[in-house]
């Protein structure tokens, strides 16, 4: 039975309801002309082809006409769907995400390339600049007022009976054996200042190849030129071998000489003196130290944690993401998957990046000339009021943050794609 007059023949709500079917009847048949043909004539739906007519000669209009179904017009029979008059309040379903998904790359890239209108709002992920400024700000404020409470209670717990007790049992450090070096030696100046350029030049290629998704520069080994990884990868996996290699040289020197025993706890006391320099910090008491001749327990376990921690599970799973794993031991990889790689290698980045800044922070604001002095001049006392003007320590220190912004602004194509090529083929896009 023809669709058109059972419509005409409805109530305002049953027309409302069959203009809906006749549309998605429309719709349906956009794709197929053939099939919206034989609907509109009450016929079975054909099985993709035409049924057989007389052909219009070529050249005439009748040829160059578009069927309505093919050129987007209603047809008279399927009238046009009406406007929406309210905002959407519903996101579309799973359909209508997944087919958004399997668009054609060539609409997305139009899409993509489309700049905004003039005085068109730029959204930031789904906040405008505005929502993200004030959104920031409200943690701010949070955020202050967090550490404010932190303070107050700190200098609460610290003022009272137990807390006083507390700190004179426990004042933040414990003695070192009588065998422990004194003093920083030069070559541990050295490993430091390495550990923080590769350090840093990790973090930021990492970064790059977690966002990177057109690479400038790709590269292949000569033995295996089918293996091909982009330059940033090649780059960050680089600065990993080097990285490793001072930091074993680091770890060998300690217990050579002996300067394992000051980040190495020997005693159980490191942890509830821990806890009492992380009471001190709180309350913006900070606890005397002299790192000349030991630090204190909450420094002793943090740069515990960095070297002997951190840095093997930042390795460890490195290696499981690189190429230098083998791809076909099923079992190995059963044993130790990549999820679980991906799941470590990020978040110890993470602690890395938070070390970084407490620990610069703290350093700059205890004695900045002073623990310059120790950390890039090998210049100290056991008087902690010693070297405390000397400029030595800042000047090697500036001069290092110049070399790491040199490197940061000549880690680009133009100066990494020679040294590649040295290791293997590269190719640019």
């Amino acid at each position: 039975m023809p669709v058109r007059p059972i419509l005409e023949s409805e109530s305002a709500f049953g027309a409302e309801a069959g203009a809906a079917e006749a549309m998605t009847t429309s719709e349906r048949d956009a794709g197929n002309p053939a099939m919206s043909r034989g609907s509109d004539q009450g016929g079975a739906a054909p099985t993709g082809r035409a049924p057989a007519g007389p052909t219009a000669p070529p050249g005439s209009p009748q040829a160059n006409r578009i069927p309505a179904a093919q050129s987007g017009i209603p047809s008279a029979s399927a009238p046009a769907r009406p406007a929406l008059t309210v905002p959407r309040t519903v996101w579309p379903g799973a359909a209508a995400r997944s087919h958004a998904a399997t668009a054609g790359v060539a609409g997305q890239k139009r899409a993509a390339a489309t700049p905004p209108r003039p005085g068109a709002r730029v959204a930031l992920g789904d906040y405008s600049p505005v929502q993200v400024l004030g959104s920031t700000a409200v943690l701010g404020v949070f955020a202050l007022a967090l550490v404010g409470i932190v303070v107050l209670l700190a200098r609460f717990v610290l003022a009272i009976g137990p807390g006083r007790e507390f700190l004179a049992a426990f004042p933040g450090e414990y003695p070192l054996p009588a065998s422990a070096p004194v003093g920083l030696p030069a070559w541990l100046n050295w490993s430091h200042f390495l550990n923080s350029f590769f350090l840093l030049l990790i973090i930021r290629t990492g970064w790059q190849v977690r966002r990177e998704k057109r690479p400038a520069a790709f590269w292949s080994p000569r033995s295996n030129k089918k293996r091909r990884i982009s330059l940033a990868l090649w780059f960050h996996q680089a600065l990993d071998i080097l990285w490793i290699a001072n930091g074993v040289v680091f770890v060998v020197l300690l217990f050579v000489t002996g300067q394992w025993m000051r980040i190495v706890p020997t005693s159980w006391d490191v942890f509830p003196n821990a806890l009492s320099a992380a009471l001190q910090y709180a309350s913006l008491d900070w606890p005397t130290e002299n790192g000349w001749v030991n630090y204190n327990s909450l420094q002793q376990l943090s740069y515990f944690a960095i070297t002997f921690v951190a840095a093997p599970l930042a390795i460890v799973s490195g290696v499981r993401l690189s190429g230098v794993w083998p791809k076909n031991a099923e079992k190995l990889n059963r044993l130790y998957p990549v999820e679980w790689a991906r799941k470590v290698h990020f978040p110890t980045m993470l602690f890395f990046v938070a070390f970084i800044i407490v620990h610069v922070a703290l350093v700059l604001a205890t004695g900045a000339l002073r623990n310059l002095n120790h950390m890039y001049a090998a210049r100290g006392s056991v008087d902690p009021e010693a070297f405390s003007s000397d400029p030595t320590g800042l000047l090697i220190f500036a001069a290092s943050l110049v070399v790491m912004a040199a490197a940061w602004v000549a880690a680009r194509p133009a100066v990494l794609v020679p040294i590649a090529r040295l290791f293997g083929e590269v190719k640019q896009r």
